[in-house]
């Protein structure tokens, strides 16, 4: 899964100021800056190629394995981070919409699919880190306009990014009727929900 959802304002002020008093530094399971240039050198080229089997799906090559390992290394899954992810969420509105994104998939992750398309600069501009954030409403209305800029495409590179989200979610999983356009759209709306409204916001990558 990944989530993307609204949180009163106060209550990221205090999970903040509490997770600061309480944490240890994430165990390191990856070298970032390693695996970030050598993403930069394959960003433009597919990871995928056209399934013989399943015509209109594609088959992941070695490097679309490496990507999502790297994804997978880079998430901390401390004791303390789940904890605090789980304490976040019973925050969230309880419905999708404005103030609520949620997106599954079986076997793929959707964030790693939203990354592949994006590309890793623009996936850099993005709140937090690989999916995970929390913030203020003060920092809410900061990032808001990196977000903007990385997920308002339009034309050719919205095309792109379909195919790109298509090519991962049937090359690493088995969901090719996943809606990429809410993938690129839905965490956009609740960020520009949360700056209108005063609120804070968190994304989440979870798996079950």
């Amino acid at each position: 899964m990944w989530i993307v959802g609204a949180v009163p304002d106060q209550e990221v002020r205090n999970l903040l100021s509490a997770s600061v008093q309480n944490s240890s530094p994430a165990p390191v399971h990856c070298d970032e800056l390693g695996e970030l240039a050598w993403w930069r050198g394959k960003a433009r080229a597919s990871m995928f190629t056209t399934s013989t089997s399943s015509p209109g799906n594609w088959s992941a090559d070695d490097d679309a394995l490496r990507l999502s390992a790297f994804f997978d290394a880079c998430r901390d899954d401390s004791d303390h981070v789940e904890k605090l992810r789980d304490t976040v969420m019973d925050q969230f509105p309880s419905d999708v919409g404005e103030g609520l994104f949620v997106a599954t998939a079986r076997k793929a992750a959707p964030f790693s699919a939203l990354a592949y398309a994006l590309g890793p600069d623009a996936t850099l501009r993005l709140p937090g880190r690989f999916g995970g954030f929390l913030l203020d409403a003060e920092q809410v209305r900061a990032q808001l306009p990196a977000a903007e800029e990385t997920f308002v495409l339009t034309g050719t590179p919205r095309r792109d990014a379909i195919d790109r989200i298509h090519a991962w979610m049937t090359g690493l999983g088995d969901d090719p009727a996943h809606d990429a356009d809410e993938l690129l759209d839905g965490p956009l709306r609740v960020l520009r929900h949360a700056a209108r409204t005063g609120h804070g916001a968190a994304g989440q990558v979870r798996w079950y």
